[in-house]
């Protein structure tokens, strides 16, 4: 019995020890089961943002138009045409671009789609939305705790800062204008407002899903992508 009981205590304090490391490094960091799950699925949808831009750029109707340069407007209107050819290529849940954010480190994979099994991917793109490029509100969630946590440092994006969004038909180039703390009711932050601009949300405080950080920055530049780029 006495050893018995003595195994059953070191079990114990074991379990208690490995409890204790996962929460200090989810506050120090980010949750580390969830994180390896987390960069499985990014590994996941990266070939998936792979073999999505090999197929678009191969399309007859994405064929480049010439090598000449073109001026913001012609881009513009470029983007706005391969954004809706885009749009009808798309699968829920796949890999659909990159999205850099140097002022904090950020560079990864955004997928299709914000239920709990996509946000494990990675950051994604909420489906009401518009893409980059059609001149509209494109709205992108991701956790900050768990699953590589993207937007953990989402409160450190500063006004001014830039934010990289890189689809397969093209480079989409947003400058930071304001963040807010909203309500997770207050949907209508992702509402067009007649320019195009990105919507950046995480849940808010850290460990919390009270409330939403909201990011928000207009486009500044588009650089459409060729053939050559696949």
């Amino acid at each position: 019995m006495r050893r018995a009981l003595h195994v059953l205590s070191i079990a114990l304090i074991t379990a208690g020890i490995v409890i204790l490391v996962d929460v200090a490094m989810t506050l120090a960091w980010k949750e580390p089961l969830s994180t390896i799950y987390g960069s499985i699925q990014q590994g996941a949808a990266a070939d998936e943002l792979d073999d999505l831009t090999r197929r678009f750029l191969d399309r007859d109707d994405v064929a480049d138009t010439g090598d000449q340069a073109l001026t913001p407007a012609q881009a513009g209107r470029r983007a706005e045409e391969l954004a809706r050819i885009f749009a009808r290529e798309v699968v829920d849940g796949e890999g659909i671009g990159r999205i850099e954010i140097p002022g904090i480190g950020l560079g990864t994979v955004v997928v299709e789609g914000t239920d709990t099994a996509t946000l494990q991917k990675g950051p994604g793109r909420y489906p009401e939305t518009a893409f980059p490029g059609e001149g509209k509100t494109i709205g992108i969630a991701g956790h900050r705790t768990t699953y590589l946590a993207p937007l953990r440092k989402i409160d450190e994006i500063e006004p001014g800062d830039e934010i990289v969004l890189e689809m397969p038909y093209g480079t989409f180039r947003y400058e930071v204008e304001k963040h807010e703390i909203v309500e997770p009711s207050q949907v209508e932050i992702v509402d067009d407002v007649g320019y195009e601009r990105l919507v950046l949300t995480a849940c808010h405080p850290l460990y919390s899903a009270a409330q939403r950080w909201a990011v928000f920055a207009r486009l500044e530049r588009i650089e459409p992508a060729t053939p050559a780029d696949a």
